[in-house]
């Protein structure tokens, strides 16, 4: 066997590799190794040389490379021993004793006589013991101190908190629970010191994270009502780690359950179910707690939270909509005592929070949405209009829960307005002395205007109460809610300048005024959150927005309330800001329709001279210079119902129009943006994952990832790029996702295995053909840099597709861009898979032409890239070195070797490099520096 043809033999290459094991070269052997894994086309020869190089890794110490490599060598043969005893010495090394002791328990079972087995077998057995016996002597100390009322103060809550860490290691969690450990954290859960509570939650958290077994045992011992009593306890920041414990306790009984139903009958085994019954028992308390007068304001939030979050499906694919079901029939009347509960009465009810009318709206419309038939959804509007009728008695409880009704199920707040008698308690209300009366109506009007469609009496009379509020109210709590009232009646022509509601300038002053409220800081901040509802009306209007951004002092109080603790402004904010930026959808009306309206006379929509593109860059200009990023990362990171799939698309939104210019891209990352838009792009409206997916492409392109998302957050961007390689977004998405993705592919194997798992290669290689050339050449771009993967250079050695043909086709289009796309890729196969260059001449009879073409071409890049595919081919075969040297080729290697005068010395070199190929092959002699062909006169 020649020494080429061992090179391309992986048999002959691994044996290589076993020589220089055996002879203590383990660095040569990794090499070996590796190349051979690029030349197997099976699997078992793969597994072999996956062992062995694992067996390599275990000598050189890098004991998780050699865990990956024996992981590989079972996936292709899990029957593998070797592979097997060898993950189990690398998981002892990494300290992962009971993976390691499956691995050796399982090979001595294989093999029972083979003592280095057992002998790891006991030696992990004595390992496994020790530790635990460490584990448990710790837990004891901890447990000793925590129950010691003598022992220091500080010491305690070291302890607490060293019981923390113990909790989140699996032995740990198992010697705490173990060691009644339950019991005891019971006790520290009855604690006075909120420290010590903290701890406590957070250990239980750590005993319960993945585990439905002992979640099922703790919630058991502890009793709901002792967890909801927490929840429900004065302290925000105890309320919310007890409501993250919950949110963990469902998560773990349900994803257990999910695992339990997989394969068996899904209609019979939840009658039957344990797992269902202690859920049903955890939404009831969490029910109970909605009236309940001991519960805090912020207790209650949170349990309204984790309604929102448990009880709908999370997929409309799922036919089972039970649980939503259960929680109308025994919960809905009790989630409408704090929708109508009004905190401005004395015993009115429950203590709210300013978050929690607006949480009850969006509790109310996630069950609402969440019914699937006609019977289900008339069963819902029926009770909420007996309650609301048993009601009416007390009028201000009735138009409370209508006001929380249309802001979250309008549908049914409508229903429920238009009952009999509703409508003269509004007008009565309105004209009450009393301003918590006047409050209320005024509320129910606002969201009355735009929900109402069958109560005319709102659109016909609602300017003329409100006018009359504004005008005559001396209480600003009442003139700011009158205004926000006439600003959404005054908007309902959207963005269409020739549709106007209220006379010329009468718009800028209502935003005036607004503006003013909104910096008035001895105004409460529900007062001014309601000032920023009226600009979101109003800012329809480019006049407004002018204002509004020249305005300082009113976008810093704008994003100063955006992080603050009322949650109730977030859509407020988003929307304003999506008016100011101009990020809303605007479909340009067909010129043809737009003559034959005017033709007909009708309504033709007009834009704003302020609203074209030159007002709204410097508007985007202003707006960073306030600061909005701060705030809008601050938006993306609240945890609350407040924060709707509707709010994170308005975020969405006003991130894409903030990273439009190029030049603003670097403050957006500095201010947290990217790390915001990452979970935007997958929890959010299918509109608004597609503006934070492009927002992200926008970033990846023009910044360093690894910059813009640090350690493992750069993983993430991919998913969301892989997203808009779709029909469904537009030809500039495509095309920005697939430059963030050669971007990406280009930095790092890791990030290349992401995108081929996420299966974005074969949309990859669709876009390939597609029409649009930059399109196409982005597409040739990102598989350039993907082929440096052995996964993706396998399928150009499948036989049987045009792949190849398509790369060499590439090179001899007009397309620059294109071109040297395509001869990279070409460059790097031929390099990378030498036996795909004896394929070369069998994709077209132009072959030979593109090739010179890229020798001759006047742009160094592709020169570069023809010598090397050159260079490769005559390395491959000898064959080919004679029919590349018969032609021109060797004439224009022969030039480019000269170098001389702009001609780039890395050419001249490999050029140089194939002349010397072609003498030690006989093809041409060397004679005074001059190449000849061989047999030819000197």
């Amino acid at each position: 066997m020649s020494v080429s043809e061992r090179e391309k033999d992986p048999a002959a290459v691994k044996e290589e590799g076993n020589t220089l094991f055996k002879a203590g070269d383990i660095q040569g052997a990794v090499c070996c190794y590796t190349r051979a894994l690029k030349l197997s086309d099976t699997q078992a020869e793969s597994a072999v040389l996956y062992r062995n190089r694992s067996a390599c890794y275990l000598k050189l110490e890098e004991y998780n490379k050699a865990e990956a490599d024996a992981s590989k060598a079972l996936d292709n043969d899990p029957g593998d021993v070797k592979a097997r005893f060898r993950r189990a010495q690398a998981f002892q090394k990494l300290g992962r004793l009971d993976q390691a002791f499956l691995d050796a328990q399982r090979c001595a079972q294989l093999e029972p006589k083979n003592k280095a087995f057992q002998d790891l077998l006991r030696q992990l057995g004595a390992q496994i013991q020790q530790k635990l016996n460490s584990t448990d002597a710790r837990v004891q100390q901890m447990f000793s101190l925590l129950l010691d009322g003598s022992a220091n103060e500080s010491d305690r809550q070291k302890a607490a908190q060293n019981l923390v860490v113990l909790s989140r290691e699996d032995a740990g969690a198992e010697q705490i629970f173990r060691n009644d450990g339950v019991k005891l954290i019971q006790k520290l859960l009855q604690s006075k010191q909120e420290d010590v509570v903290l701890s406590a939650l957070r250990t239980l958290v750590g005993l319960c994270t993945g585990h439905q077994s002992r979640t099922m045992a703790i919630v058991n011992e502890l009793g709901m009502e002792q967890l909801c009593a927490v929840m429900g306890s004065g302290a925000s920041t105890v309320s919310l780690a007890a409501c993250h414990l919950l949110q963990v306790m469902f998560e773990a009984l349900t994803e257990g359950m999910k695992r339990e139903i997989r394969g068996k009958d899904e209609a019979i085994l939840p009658a039957f179910c344990p797992v269902l019954t202690t859920l049903r028992s955890m939404l009831r308390h969490l029910l109970e707690m909605m009236p309940a007068a001991n519960v805090s304001g912020p207790g209650r939030d949170n349990a309204i939270n984790l309604l929102v979050k448990q009880v709908p499906r999370k997929s409309l694919k799922n036919p089972d909509n039970s649980l939503t079901l259960w929680v109308i029939d025994q919960g809905l009347k009790k989630i409408l005592e704090v929708a109508g509960t009004v905190p401005e009465l004395s015993g009115g009810g429950p203590p709210l929070t300013d978050n929690s009318h607006m949480s009850c709206s969006v509790l109310l419309s996630k069950l609402y949405d969440d019914l699937k038939s006609d019977n289900e959804r008339e069963n819902f509007n029926k009770l909420c209009e007996e309650y609301v009728q048993s009601g009416l008695d007390a009028k201000l409880r009735a138009i409370q829960t209508v006001s929380v009704l249309l802001q979250g199920p309008s549908d049914v707040g409508n229903r429920t307005l238009e009952m009999s008698g509703m409508i003269d308690a509004v007008i009565s209300l309105c004209a009450s002395e009393d301003v918590t009366h006047q409050q209320v109506a005024v509320e129910a009007l606002i969201h009355a205007a735009g929900k109402a469609k069958r109560a005319s009496f709102i659109t016909a009379n609602g300017v003329a109460l409100l006018k009359d509020l504004y005008k005559k109210s001396e209480n600003d709590r009442i003139r700011v809610r009158a205004l926000v009232g006439l600003c959404k009646l005054g908007s309902a022509g959207g963005t269409d300048f020739s549709m106007k509601q209220f006379a010329e300038g009468s718009t800028l002053k209502l935003a005036k005024q607004c503006r003013k409220w909104l910096c008035n800081e001895s105004l409460p901040p529900t007062s001014r959150r309601w000032s920023v509802e009226g600009l979101a009306y109003l800012t329809f209007d480019a006049d407004v927005k002018e204002d509004l951004v020249e305005d300082k002092n009113a976008l810093l109080a704008m994003c100063e309330l955006a992080k603050s603790e009322d949650k109730t402004v977030l859509f407020a904010v988003g929307s304003t800001l999506v008016n100011c930026t101009n990020s809303y959808e605007v479909e340009k009306p067909d010129p043809q329709m737009v003559e034959l309206a005017k033709y007909a006379k009708q309504h033709v929509p007009e834009e704003h001279p302020k609203d074209a593109p030159s007002y709204v860059e410097k508007r985007l200009g202003k707006l960073l210079e306030a600061g909005v990023v701060s705030a809008l990362v601050c938006m993306v990171k609240q945890e609350s119902p407040a924060l709707t799939e509707a709010c994170r698309e308005c975020i969405a939104r006003v991130f894409l129009a903030l990273v439009e210019r190029q030049q603003d891209r670097g403050t957006v990352v500095a201010q947290g943006g990217g790390k915001a838009l990452i979970p935007l792009a997958s929890d959010n409206t299918d509109v608004g994952k597609i503006k934070a997916a492009q927002a992200l492409a926008k970033i990846t392109i023009t910044s360093n990832p690894e910059i813009a998302f640090p350690g493992e957050r750069i993983y993430e961007v991919v998913r969301p790029l892989n997203s808009l390689l779709s029909l469904e977004c537009t030809l500039l998405q495509n095309f920005e996702a697939l430059m963030a993705l050669t971007n990406l592919a280009g930095i790092s194997e890791r990030l290349r295995q992401k995108i081929i798992k996420e299966k974005a290669v074969p949309k990859i290689e669709g876009y390939m053909f597609e029409e649009h050339e930059l399109v196409r050449a982005s597409a040739t771009e990102c598989m350039c840099n993907l082929v440096l993967s052995t996964e993706v250079q396998k399928l150009y050695l499948a036989t049987g597709n045009d792949r190849l043909k398509l790369l060499v086709l590439y090179c001899g289009e007009e397309d620059e861009r294109l071109r040297k796309a395509a001869a990279g890729t070409l460059a790097m196969l031929t390099a990378e898979q030498p036996e795909l260059c004896a394929r070369i001449p069998g994709t077209t009879t132009h072959w030979l032409e593109i090739v010179q073409a890229l020798l001759l071409s006047e742009i160094s890049d592709l020169r570069h890239r023809g010598v090397v595919i050159v260079h490769n081919m005559m390395q491959a075969e000898k064959s080919l070195a004679d029919t590349l040297m018969e032609s021109e080729v060797l004439e224009i290697l022969s030039v480019l070797a000269k170098g001389g005068e702009g001609m780039p010395a890395a050419v001249a070199k490999v050029a140089q490099n194939c002349l010397d190929k072609a003498v030690e092959y006989n093809i041409i002699k060397s004679r005074e520096g001059k190449e000849n062909r061989e047999g030819t006169e000197p």
